[in-house]
């Protein structure tokens, strides 16, 4: 059976029968938990084997474990700061905010794997323009050079804990005010004038980037549609502009960043049809099965191996990652980032 292309959620910390049946559709490929998943890293650990057990291959397991408001699992896991945090670093010592970023992102990455979950969509590499709330300190910075260092280096920090990167929001969310959870976002610059916003892309994508995540913002001067339904922002600037090879997400296509564009599965044909591999559909149960219903794909050999792709590297067993020096080592990293900032970063491109 291969992988498809439906990302899906679950109710609560375990699997409930009829979740098993949901899990072993040949439309679905992967999960995405969330903090109704999870209870601590014991029960995190039994569920993700759960959920790798319902079928062969292996479904992927994803989370959003960016660092700061964007935390899925706290208990029992590092509290990570905002990777503003990072860039604040940065800005005093360029050498040490790279160094503190692969450190992060190591420890952000070996604390999931210890667990059993595959993916976090991180890196984040919008840019801080001062606008975007939803954005804000999840942003590294908000110059395009400072975004594209660090971003490598938390790249490369997660894939030494044996965990793919997923950049976001490609193309960019950090320029416009709504907030794609409850409205549909417009930016109304040119791609000219976004040359800022794709400058982390083409760093990551030159060191391999795994996986992109599509935004539903609308950039009417490229495409009326948004990018994650837009084939001019993803088969044509990510795919033939940029040269990317790796998967691409859909973010959630429940948000009403998307529901302009029809139903669940008039969203969801447009999204493959624009080039997305996987379809992201969170906190709601009867938009997935619609799509099970009224969903009709054959399998795809390329979208099936770019997924298999991203299951993560074994690693060390939870309690033997906390008595790792590698770990031990991390944890002084991040008490120096939990005291405050010697400055603020400013907003913008300097």
């Amino acid at each position: 059976m291969t992988l498809g292309p439906l990302m899906v959620d679950l109710k609560g910390p375990e699997l409930e029968p009829g979740e098993r049946e949901l899990l072993a559709h040949p439309l679905v490929g992967s999960v995405i938990l969330f903090t109704r998943n999870y209870v601590d890293p014991e029960q995190l650990t039994r569920l993700t084997a759960a959920i790798h057990a319902v079928r062969q291959p292996a479904l992927v397991v994803a989370v959003d474990q960016e660092g700061g408001r964007v935390q899925r699992f706290r208990p029992g896991f590092s509290r990570l700061p905002p990777v503003r945090r990072i860039g604040q670093e940065y800005e005093l010592d360029a050498r040490h905010g790279l160094e503190l970023a692969r450190e992060l992102g190591w420890l952000m990455a070996a604390e999931l794997r210890a667990c059993g979950v595959d993916i976090s969509f991180a890196p984040c590499v919008d840019l801080d323009y001062g606008v975007s709330e939803v954005i804000g300190d999840r942003a590294f910075h908000g110059r395009a050079a400072a975004v594209a260092d660090l971003a490598v280096a938390y790249m490369h920090g997660m894939r030494d804990a044996g965990m793919a990167a997923t950049a976001k929001h490609f193309p960019g969310h950090g320029a416009v005010v709504a907030d794609s959870h409850h409205a549909l976002p417009v930016d109304r610059r040119a791609l000219v004038d976004m040359e800022d916003d794709l400058a982390p892309y083409r760093r990551l994508i030159a060191n391999q980037l795994p996986g992109v995540m599509v935004a539903h913002v609308a950039f009417p001067a490229v495409d009326p549609a948004p990018a994650s339904l837009s084939s001019r922002w993803i088969r044509g600037v990510l795919r033939e502009d940029l040269g990317f090879r790796g998967i691409v997400f859909s973010d959630d296509l429940s948000m009403q960043g998307a529901a302009s564009c029809g139903d669940i599965v008039t969203r969801s044909r447009a999204a493959l049809a624009a080039g997305c591999d996987v379809l992201t559909v969170c906190n709601d149960r009867p938009a997935v099965e619609a799509l099970l219903d009224g969903l009709r794909l054959a399998p795809d050999p390329a979208v099936h191996l770019r997924l298999a792709r991203l299951r993560g590297r074994e690693g060390l067993a939870h309690a033997a990652l906390l008595a790792s020096d590698a770990w031990r080592q991390s944890q002084r990293a991040l008490a120096r980032c939990a005291a405050a900032p010697p400055l603020e970063l400013s907003a913008g491109r300097a």
